[in-house]
């Protein structure tokens, strides 16, 4: 059994001072950043997802809803789009790139740029039976990069103190939809 992490998201324009920022983001970086510094060696691969926009069309607006449609933000070659700089840690084995011309949530949608493979051909290729999750954010990319993760047949557990929420308040509701789907959420690491 072969253990990966994936780190969600952890972009400049999602944390404060970003386009799209959440909350504790910059918090989250740097947490996970520690914890990678002492744990990275209990995973055998250990990957990020980024959004990368080229043109997504009505994913972004002007005037958005915040459901379907959002300001722009990590815009592909833009310093949006970088790590934040609190992600100190960068030895990642893939980095997925995802929403170049669509909306996209789920690291599952990316594509490894150098690799020229999806994150969960990768993760079979590397003989991964069980999936971390974190980053940003809990209620939007982590929630549906861990739901696909358990689809394609994953043992997965969300690492929820290493995530930041856009609506803190949903956080419960998310915990329930993820348990429900068998994702285990970790509160501790």
């Amino acid at each position: 059994m072969a253990r990966a992490l994936i780190v969600v998201d952890v972009q400049n324009d999602f944390c404060e001072g970003g386009s799209l920022a959440v909350n504790g983001g910059a918090a989250v970086a740097s947490a996970i950043s520690q914890y990678l510094d002492t744990q990275a060696e209990n995973y055998d691969v250990v990957v990020a997802t980024r959004d990368h926009h080229i043109d997504p069309g009505a994913h972004f607006s002007d005037d958005p809803d915040f459901v379907d449609s959002w300001p722009p933000h990590c815009v592909a070659g833009t310093e949006g789009a970088e790590f934040h700089p609190n992600l100190t840690w960068r030895e990642f084995d893939g980095v997925f790139d995802k929403g170049d011309y669509e909306a996209a949530y789920s690291g599952f949608e990316g594509r490894d740029q150098h690799q020229q493979i999806g994150l969960a051909d990768f993760l079979r290729g590397n003989d991964i039976t069980e999936v971390d999750v974190c980053g940003i954010a809990t209620d939007h990319c982590v929630r549906a990069t861990a739901l696909d993760s358990a689809r394609e047949g994953f043992d997965t557990t969300v690492l929820l103190q290493f995530t930041a929420a856009v609506s803190p308040e949903r956080v419960g509701e998310v915990s329930e939809e993820l348990l429900d789907a068998d994702v285990e959420v970790s509160t501790t690491a």
